[in-house]
């Protein structure tokens, strides 16, 4: 009688370390899968702060670039297809284009030595690389908490835990865009 209470015990002790491993592992993925949460609040506050700049630097370029009015739609397109993204890859993506619709505005800024020298233009371009900084660090943020999470729900005995609780890995990570890695060339 003795050995059967002991092993009943035993095997109780066990199941109740089992449930309190699993609620462990799944405390830490929620409260993983919520700073991944936190974490993009804080880049679509940045692109959304970019995307607010950006119809002041489009008019003040319009009054002195007419003839480039190409260029200027491509950006006022991407910064609409910014705003009516809704998920993060959508945001990841038009963040992209816009990105190489503000390369090519920015080309035609060189062109212009006048806009380059307005007070307002200049303003509007230091704002506007400010929050390009305040972009690239939210991110970089984005993207190591992503990967912390991701990483956490593959590892051994988590997979066990994330797959009960139903944690699926999240791929919407920044990456670099392949013509982004080409190295500019300066000509003078």
């Amino acid at each position: 009688m003795k050995i059967g209470i002991i092993i009943i015990a035993v095997v109780l002790l066990g199941a109740l370390g089992v449930f309190g491993w699993a609620m462990g592992a799944r405390n830490t993925l929620v409260t993983e899968r919520e700073a991944v949460n936190a974490a993009w609040s804080q880049v679509d506050v940045a692109l959304e702060r970019r995307a607010d700049l950006i119809p002041n630097l489009v008019e003040t370029v319009k009054g002195f670039a007419k003839q480039e009015q190409t260029v200027i739609k491509e950006v006022t397109d991407a910064r609409a297809a910014l705003g009516g993204a809704r998920t993060p890859q959508e945001k990841i993506q038009a963040n992209s284009q816009l990105d190489g619709a503000l390369s090519r505005l920015l080309v035609v800024v060189e062109n212009y030595p006048q806009l380059k020298s307005n007070e307002n233009f200049l303003r509007l371009q230091d704002e506007l690389a400010g929050t390009e900084n305040r972009i690239a660090v939210e991110r970089r943020k984005y993207n190591e908490t992503v990967q912390k999470y991701n990483t956490d729900i593959a590892l051994f005995p988590n997979n066990i835990a994330a797959s009960l609780f139903n944690f699926q890995r999240n791929d919407a990570y920044f990456k670099t865009e392949p013509g982004a890695r080409a190295v500019p060339k300066v000509a003078f």
